[in-house]
C-alpha cells in the first residue's frame, strides 16, 4: 500500500468497515479479461479468519468461471463523501475500503448454505431468518475463504 498513513490495521476498525459496507465487488478470471460483479454479502469472522458469503443463481457466467478457477479478488468501499476545496487539485474523497483475495467455493451442504444465507441476511438487514429446504435449493451459496485482506481509509 503506497499510502501507509491510510492503512487500517486494527481488527476492530477492519470489522467496522466490513459491517458498514453492503456491496462487495468480486473479480474472477476469464482467461482473457477479468470479470467483476457487484454482490451483496454477509460475513463471519472467527479466530482471525474472514469468510464472506454470497448468493447467486444456480447457473450463469459467474458460476461457470468459479468452477474453472476459484481464485478471486474482492473490493468493498463505504463512508463516501467529497472533500471540497477552492482549487481543483485540493478536492479529494473520504472513504473506507477493504481489498483482498481468496478462493470462492460453491457450497453444496444444505446446512452450510443455510448458515451462509443467514449471515448474508443478518448483515444486509440486521434480522434473523430461517430458510426452507426449497429456499436453499433455489439458490447457489458461494463461500469466499479469504486468504489475505487489507483496509484503507481516508476520513
Amino acid at each position: 500500500m503506497r499510502r501507509k498513513d491510510r492503512a487500517v490495521t486494527q481488527e476492530a476498525d477492519l470489522l467496522q468497515i466490513l459491517q458498514s459496507c453492503k456491496v462487495c465487488r468480486v473479480a474472477m478470471n476469464t482467461g482473457a479479461y477479468p470479470y467483476i460483479v457487484p454482490m451483496n454479502f454477509g460475513f463471519s469472522y472467527e479466530s482471525g479468519t474472514l469468510t464472506l458469503f454470497f448468493h447467486s443463481a444456480l447457473e450463469g457466467r459467474k458460476i461457470d468461471l468459479l468452477r474453472a478457477d476459484p481464485r478471486v479478488c474482492f473490493e468493498m468501499d463505504c463512508a463516501h463523501s467529497l472533500i471540497i476545496s477552492d482549487k481543483a487539485c485540493g478536492y479529494g474523497y473520504r472513504f473506507q475500503s477493504i481489498i483482498g483475495e481468496g478462493d470462492m467455493e460453491i457450497v453444496a451442504d444444505a446446512e452450510e448454505k443455510m448458515r451462509g444465507l443467514a449471515c448474508l441476511m443478518a448483515h444486509q438487514t440486521g434480522r434473523s431468518f430461517t430458510f426452507s429446504p426449497e429456499d436453499v435449493a433455489a439458490v447457489t451459496v458461494l463461500r469466499l475463504r479469504v486468504r489475505q485482506w487489507t483496509g484503507k481509509a481516508h476520513v
